[in-house]
């Protein structure tokens, strides 16, 4: 798939999730096959007052080839002005949140709240595309409360969008119930740029399933991926010969080198019990962990624990 003048090889995205999508857990998606990562999601008007969460937020490894930043915000002179914002230059994609469901995101008229209101959204998407030759592209979910996919993504070509991501639910559903893949099959066959899929893909069956219904040109991996950032290996049927503690060690050696090990010893324990999902006989190592204050020790008991 091409997404204005960019190749994916693989055509596997990691999603933007907020307090998940760290720079480091990116580059671990990357190396497993993803053909880019997603940053979390960043206020437009955060990056124009130089705050200094929203710029932590654009950090990236020289492992990210291609990279991605997610903008949001419902103010189309601030969501252009972003786009050319200094702070975004070494991204080669600017995707703007149409999607997010959350009530303090969508309360201000941003996210999934701008699929009640086409006709803004489409002048955010048109003055973005006005001021930067790099690929807009969108993430949108199927409607609010009602579908309305396809007309919204038919506005989103004809505003200049390079892509569109589609996750397979309205927004009143957040995350519970299915992800609908024939709604997403309509949308491809609507439009005639590049369609992302997103929604439920959790590993190759699934993966096979949407690619099949829907017909999309690439397929985007979001809650699957937390705690199995190498989830891409076993979606392109390669076999991964590196331990889970190898990727628990190497995601908090790579964010050592950002911050201190007193943030990341909070930071991190969200991230271990999603490593540890999957294991049986936790609850011991889960409690140490979810008491300990020390990340050294976290790591020393976790690595016994995988033994």
């Amino acid at each position: 798939m091409k997404i204005g003048n960019i190749f994916l090889k693989n055509n596997l995205i990691l999603a933007p999730m907020a307090s998940a999508s760290d720079f480091a857990f990116r580059a671990l998606a990357v190396e497993s096959g993803a053909d880019y990562a997603v940053t979390e999601m960043v206020s437009a008007k955060g990056l124009l007052y130089n705050n200094k969460r929203t710029l932590e937020l654009l950090h990236t490894t020289p492992t990210e080839k291609i990279k991605v930043v997610q903008i949001f915000g419902h103010e189309p002179e601030i969501m252009a002005k972003a786009c050319v914002s200094p702070h975004l230059e070494k991204f080669d994609i600017i995707d703007i949140n149409m999607g997010c469901p959350a009530p303090k995101i969508v309360n201000n008229g941003d996210g999934c709240a701008l699929m009640k209101n086409t006709a803004l959204a489409k002048t955010i998407i048109e003055q973005c595309v006005a001021v930067t030759d790099k690929p807009i592209t969108v993430k949108f979910r199927l409607g609010w409360e009602e579908v309305n996919a396809v007309d919204f993504a038919k506005m989103c070509e004809q505003a200049g969008a390079s892509a569109i991501t589609v996750h397979g639910r309205v927004r009143s559903q957040f995350y519970s119930g299915k992800a609908n893949y024939d709604e997403i099959a309509r949308v491809v066959k609507a439009v005639s740029i590049p369609v992302i899929a997103n929604g439920d893909v959790v590993d190759i069956d699934s993966y096979k399933s949407i690619l099949e219904t829907t017909k999309c040109g690439a397929v985007m991996v979001g809650r699957a991926s937390l705690g199995n950032p190498n989830i891409f290996y076993n979606l392109r049927n390669k076999k991964d010969k590196k331990s889970k503690f190898y990727y628990i060690n190497r995601h908090v050696d790579l964010l050592r080198e950002y911050y201190s090990d007193k943030f990341l010893s909070k930071y991190m324990k969200k991230h271990f019990l999603w490593y540890l999902k999957n294991e049986e006989k936790t609850r011991d190592i889960k409690l140490f962990i979810t008491k300990s204050e020390n990340l050294d020790e976290m790591l020393i008991a976790i690595k016994e624990f995988l033994k």
